[in-house]
């Protein structure tokens, strides 16, 4: 029987750009905000950035975080989805 997503637990890790050495810029900080605002925290990275908790919290939170990361200038992000193990 598969796991449910309510007792899953995923990490997604994510890279918005464009990059701009030195400057977040809107995009990438309209996407941190998006996750943020699911009540989730970032973990920034020298080459990304990713989010870690509940799967349909995390789910909500990447949905958001494309919305909001486009309209502020976004040209591509691109997620990896790890299922962590329990």
């Amino acid at each position: 029987m598969p796991t449910s997503l309510a007792s899953m637990e995923i990490e997604a890790e994510f890279t918005v750009e464009p990059f701009v050495e030195g400057d977040l810029g809107e995009h990438v900080q309209a996407a941190f905000d998006a996750v943020r605002a699911e009540g989730l925290e970032v973990e920034v990275g020298p080459f990304g950035s990713s989010v870690t908790g509940p799967a349909e919290q995390v789910s909500r939170a990447i949905g958001r975080l494309v919305a909001d990361a486009t309209a502020a200038g976004a040209t591509r992000i691109s997620f990896q989805v790890t299922r962590l193990e329990s």
